[in-house]
């Protein structure tokens, strides 16, 4: 059974998430307690994809969240690396494309939107990932992410990472073909960004506006960004005398 480590190497993390691609979406549902659903129809409020328009859903796996989006008309694509994923949302009869974050198939000024949801922090480069969203986004156009944070209030933050976090071990030991998969999740959710320290990741990668909205105490998160619409003007250079 393949177990990926907290350096996120993309081979081991594709092949974890080809590992449990079977029992994925019913062991998310069965361990969030069905929240997945509601913290879904949020981000889809957010998005606010119309249509139209062209949304790419990155790290959208067997492509629940896609069709989630896709029901205000708007076009969406669910780009994975894993294949398994995808194969196993193939019912669905959405596009799909395997796509590295890191390097999209896509051409510069795509998409009117994207959006990731909790696969953001399985990447192997954050700032690197943002940079690529930021080639295919068209200006104005917006990002989405919906991914685990911390909890600001202090006896809720606790509960969440004493409780909730060795919950999700045991949970997916029950409910995946991968138990060790799960637990990788786990170690993940502990090493993860909070919302100001993501907010500011995104910022100095060239999205503006960013903001977030926390859901479930803040234990999810909703970060929203803008792509300038006009390039900033390249810094003066100055001459030596």
């Amino acid at each position: 059974m393949a177990r990926a480590n907290l350096d996120k190497d993309p081979h081991q993390v594709a092949a974890m998430f080809d590992d449990v691609a079977g029992g994925y979406d019913r062991a998310n549902s069965f361990m969030t307690f069905g929240f997945d659903r509601r913290w879904r129809t949020t981000t889809a409020r957010v998005l606010d994809a119309r249509s139209g328009e062209k949304v790419l859903d990155l790290a959208a796996g067997t492509g629940v969240s896609t069709a989630e989006y896709s029901r205000g008309g708007a076009w969406c694509v669910a780009a994975d690396f894993s294949l398994g994923m995808l194969r196993r949302g193939k019912h669905r009869e959405l596009p799909m494309v395997a796509a590295d974050a890191l390097r999209l198939p896509f051409a510069d000024d795509s998409f009117d939107a994207a959006t990731i949801s909790f696969g953001i922090r399985n990447f192997v480069d954050t700032k690197a990932a943002l940079v690529e969203l930021l080639r295919v986004v068209k200006p104005g156009g917006r990002l989405v992410i919906l991914e685990v944070s911390t909890p600001p209030f202090a006896p809720i933050r606790f509960l969440y990472r004493m409780v909730i976090r060795r919950a999700t071990t045991l949970l997916g030991r029950l409910t995946s073909s991968n138990p060790e998969a799960y637990s990788y999740l786990a170690e993940s959710m502990a090493a993860w960004l909070d919302q100001r320290a993501l907010a500011e990741t995104m910022a100095a990668t060239g999205w503006q506006k960013v903001e977030w909205l926390n859901l479930t105490f803040g234990a999810v998160a909703i970060h929203r960004a803008v792509k300038p619409s006009v390039a900033p003007a390249p810094r003066p250079t100055t001459t030596p005398e």
